[in-house]
C-alpha cells in the first residue's frame, strides 16, 4: 500500500465547509488543525524514510495524530467549539 498523507479533508470530507468556518472562527480548532497536520507530515517523513526516527518515538506521534483527529472529530461532530 502506498505512503498517503491523512489531511484532515481527506479524513472528513463531508465537514470541508464547517472546517473551513471553524478554522477561521475558533483559534482551539485552528491550533488543532495545525497541529494535526505537523504531525502527519512529520509521520509521512519517516515512513517514507526521509526522517530516521525509533519505533517507539513513531508509534506515539501516531497516538498523538490520533488523539488530535479524535478531538476534531467530536468538535466536528458536535458542531460547537471547546
Amino acid at each position: 500500500m502506498p505512503l498517503q498523507y491523512h489531511p484532515l479533508s481527506r479524513e472528513f470530507p463531508q465537514f470541508e465547509a464547517q472546517m473551513r468556518a471553524l478554522f477561521q472562527a475558533d483559534g482551539h480548532f485552528a491550533r488543532l488543525a495545525r497541529e494535526y497536520e505537523e504531525l502527519d507530515k512529520r509521520i509521512y517523513e519517516v515512513e517514507d524514510g526521509r526522517v530516521a526516527m525509533d519505533e517507539m518515538e513513531l508509534l506515539g506521534l501516531k497516538m498523538q495524530r490520533v488523539s488530535l483527529k479524535d478531538e476534531v472529530a467530536a468538535m466536528l461532530s458536535n458542531g460547537v467549539s471547546k
